[in-house]
């Protein structure tokens, strides 16, 4: 009998900015929903998107200059839609799947980031090697 291989996704959350991680939240539900191991390696400016001070922010996301002026528009029509924030649809997806939200070590050290700072919902705290261990054998984003 031939065993069938897992489907996977990994991806490399690079970028803070709302109109990058709602992507993210939307992958992630979508593939955790369709049976796929799901791992997010949050990095650089994607990783202040997991701390506590950032999730817990009353300031408005931050939004890609080329997109500026769409960002209203989107975050009106999210809340009307009573669509769920990116982070909300990576917590509904671990409910659901097999997803994995990692925060890159190097990262925090660059930026002074301690374990404790870091959202709930982040399950640990690896390098790049432990990451391409976890990537290896499916699809891997860069967002």
């Amino acid at each position: 009998m031939v065993e069938e291989k897992k489907k996977k996704l990994s991806i490399i959350v690079f970028s803070g900015t709302i109109d990058k991680l709602m992507p993210v939240g939307i992958l992630t539900s979508g593939a955790a929903a369709s049976g796929y191991e799901v791992n997010l390696f949050f990095t650089f400016w994607g990783l202040q998107a997991i701390t506590k001070r950032s999730l817990n922010s009353q300031q408005p996301p931050q939004i890609d200059k080329n997109y500026e002026q769409m960002g209203p528009v989107m975050m009106q029509k999210m809340q009307e839609m009573k669509f769920p924030m990116w982070h909300q649809l990576v917590q509904q997806a671990k409910e659901v799947g097999e997803v994995k939200v990692f925060a890159c070590s190097t990262t925090m050290e660059f930026f002074g980031i301690k374990r404790e700072d870091l959202a709930e919902f982040v399950d640990d705290v690896v390098g790049v090697a432990t990451f391409l261990d976890r990537a290896e054998g499916g699809t891997t984003l860069f967002i």
